[in-house]
Parts: C-alpha cells; sequence; structure tokens
C-alpha cells in the first residue's frame, strides 16, 4: 500500500465551480490542506469549500496565475501541489508526485493530461497546448508534452522564482523559470476527464488563444543562467 506524505497543501483556485467542487475535496488525500482560493465566485463556491473541510484564500484580482500565486503564498507545507477545481482532474493522484519531489528524484513534477471521455479537451485547446510545448522546447530545451495544472514542488523553491504573471501564462512561467534555475523537471500521465461547467479560459478558440498570447509574452522573457532537464 502507497503511504500518503504529510505535510502538503494543495492549491486549488476557483470560479465559480459550486458543482465541482465537493468531487474534487472528497479526494483530497487524507492528512493534506486543501487551499481553494476563490477568485470571485457568485455560486456559493467558497461556503461549499468550507462546508468540505478546504481553507478560503481569497484573491479579489481576477486571473488563474493571480489566484494560483495566492495560494502559494497562504501555503505553509513543505511541499505545495496545484490542481484545477473542475472535476477534470482527480488531487489524488498528486501522491506519487510528492514521494518523487520528497524523495529528490525531480525538483517539479507535472501531469500530463490524457484525455478519457468525449469532450475531455476540445480541439482549439489541443491545438494550443501543442504550439506552446513547441516554443517551450525552443526556448529550454526541454520536451514536455503539457502544461498541465497539476503539479507538485517545494513551497520555498517556488518562491524564489519570483513569479510575475497573474493571468494565463502563470503554470508557464513557472515551467520556464524552473528550467532556468536548473531544475529536474518530470512529467507523467495523468488522466484527463471532461471538466464539470463552462471552462474560463479555453472552452472556446477566443480564450485558447488570449491564453495562448499570455504565454508567449512569458516565452520572451531573457533567458536565466542555468538550464533544467527532463525526465
Amino acid at each position: 500500500m502507497t503511504r500518503t506524505p504529510s505535510d502538503v497543501d494543495v492549491v486549488l483556485p476557483c470560479l465559480n465551480e459550486a458543482e465541482a467542487l465537493p468531487w474534487v475535496l472528497e479526494r483530497i488525500p487524507p492528512g493534506w490542506r486543501a487551499l481553494v482560493v476563490d477568485n470571485g465566485s457568485t455560486d456559493g463556491s467558497a461556503e461549499i469549500a468550507r462546508a468540505c473541510g478546504a481553507t478560503v484564500v481569497h484573491e479579489p484580482r481576477r486571473g488563474f496565475g493571480a489566484a494560483c500565486h495566492a495560494g502559494l503564498t497562504a501555503a505553509t507545507a513543505e511541499v505545495v501541489c496545484f490542481c484545477d477545481c473542475d472535476a477534470s482532474l482527480d488531487p489524488s493522484l498528486l501522491v506519487p508526485f510528492v514521494h518523487e519531489v520528497r524523495d529528490g528524484e525531480a525538483d517539479l513534477v507535472l501531469g500530463r493530461r490524457r484525455p478519457r471521455g468525449r469532450g475531455a479537451w476540445p480541439a482549439h485547446a489541443r491545438a494550443g497546448n501543442l504550439a506552446l510545448a513547441r516554443l517551450l522546447r525552443r526556448r529550454t530545451g526541454l520536451r514536455l508534452h503539457d502544461l498541465g495544472p497539476l503539479r507538485a514542488a517545494r513551497r520555498e523553491q517556488l518562491l524564489a522564482l519570483g513569479l510575475t504573471d497573474r493571468r494565463s501564462g502563470y503554470p508557464l512561467q513557472m515551467v520556464v523559470r524552473a528550467a532556468d534555475a536548473g531544475w529536474r523537471i518530470a512529467e507523467h500521465d495523468v488522466p484527463y476527464l471532461p471538466r464539470t461547467g463552462a471552462s474560463k479560459v479555453t472552452g472556446t478558440w477566443r480564450g485558447t488563444w488570449q491564453a495562448v498570447r499570455d504565454m508567449s509574452r512569458v516565452l520572451g522573457e531573457p533567458p536565466a543562467h542555468g538550464g533544467g532537464t527532463v525526465r
């Protein structure tokens, strides 16, 4: 039986995810703390999160990166994980990610999304992700396939990256700066389910390409010394 590591915070950026929250929160591993970052929900998400035992962090400034970073700065655990709050990803899948970080096998572990079920990953969202993965490879040399939101790393190291993007470019900036700092980056397949509710970012072509534009700005940052490796 796999031992569940302790002292872990899971950051869950949330904007109107009342329907999905119970499913997500009941899958947080025992002993871990769920940090639901409410980004201006109007559907009672914060109240549902509290009722399910989560710690709620309020971030009034809209933006995926703003919510993620508010959760990171509120975290106190040695290892911090990130997961979407729309029931497309199961946070229990983070257990081996945390073991890998704790055992010193990787500094950042990412989930490579593998769609399960009709409509799990729209074609335009896949196309945008593929384009960004190619640009990332050109920028850093990392042969990653996805920039998915399921990830784990040590809190102090994440804070030291000095992440500044507060929109859709936040996940990419984390990977780019980690690569520049020489982090060991691992990628593992994870099932990707049809999300509950409408996507705020990749549900439309317009949203997807706005995210691509945000991330393209991140890729324009001048590279720092060092270089990451991917496993």
